[in-house]
């Protein structure tokens, strides 16, 4: 009977083991959703995607619309939907607010910024940029008549891209889309990051959010800190340093 007993303990035990096994692995983290910012478009993380693939992980690059700030979360929202399991949210620049926004996503076990925006929750970023000095970019935004926004060529490659080659910044400034507007004036209405682990990462020369406002941001959201030597574009001149940023948040989250 002891010997019975004891099978049957063993047996129990096995079973809670394979139990734990199988929850875990249906909670590790599998999935990596880059979102892009202004200037720019999905093809922005091509550095990057290689590097996290080659680690076995699904990656997927959103196509933000820029038509409105809704619309660049309802993008992201639908990709959500589509992963097929627990995900890592990675924004870049004015992606940081969109990741904040739909980052509440049950899926989403932890948020990466990327030299990115992160209001909080109804908070004015204009105005919140405005405690610190301007960064040079904006001198260059130029509006259409139909109040779409862009870079000239001279911010685009001297200000938003400055340590990248001068054709590849060139080419990149050929691809950027127009961005509407109203995203100007958008407010998150929450703030994902006070309810999910985050990473962030700092580009300390870049001339188009001033990095001491990075600073201040990552700081209040208490989260894990990166500082790279990059202009606003760290995930084409630096990809190495934010996937390795982004890997990080995948192992913690698992």
């Amino acid at each position: 009977m002891r010997v019975i007993s004891a099978l049957a303990a063993l047996g129990v035990l096995c079973g809670v083991a394979n139990v734990t096994a199988q929850t875990q692995a249906a909670s590790a983290v599998t999935n990596v959703v880059l979102v892009h910012g202004l200037y720019a478009d999905g093809s922005s993380w091509a550095k990057v995607i290689p590097l996290l693939q080659a680690k076995g992980l699904r990656v997927t690059s959103v196509q933000n619309p820029l038509t409105s700030f809704k619309d660049d979360v309802d993008a992201v929202k639908r990709t959500l939907e589509a992963q097929d399991g627990p995900t890592v949210l990675v924004g870049h620049s004015y992606a940081g607010m969109v990741i904040s926004e739909a980052g509440i996503d049950p899926k989403v076990k932890a948020l990466v910024y990327v030299a990115a925006r992160a209001p909080d929750a109804e908070e004015d970023y204009p105005a919140l940029t405005k405690k610190f000095p301007a960064a040079p970019a904006g001198a260059g935004l130029r509006w259409d008549a139909h109040d779409y926004g862009r870079l000239t060529e001279t911010a685009f490659v001297e200000d938003f891209a400055a340590d990248l080659p001068k054709d590849e910044a060139k080419a990149l400034f050929a691809v950027q889309q127009a961005f509407s507007r109203t995203i100007t004036m958008a407010k998150t209405s929450v703030a994902a990051w006070r309810h999910k682990p985050s990473w962030y990462v700092v580009a300390r020369d870049d001339r188009t959010i001033n990095p001491d406002l990075q600073r201040f941001m990552a700081g209040r959201m208490n989260a894990k800190v990166t500082e790279v030597s990059s202009s606003h574009v760290p995930l084409l001149s630096r990809p190495a340093e934010v996937a390795d940023v982004i890997l990080k948040a995948v192992e913690a989250a698992r």
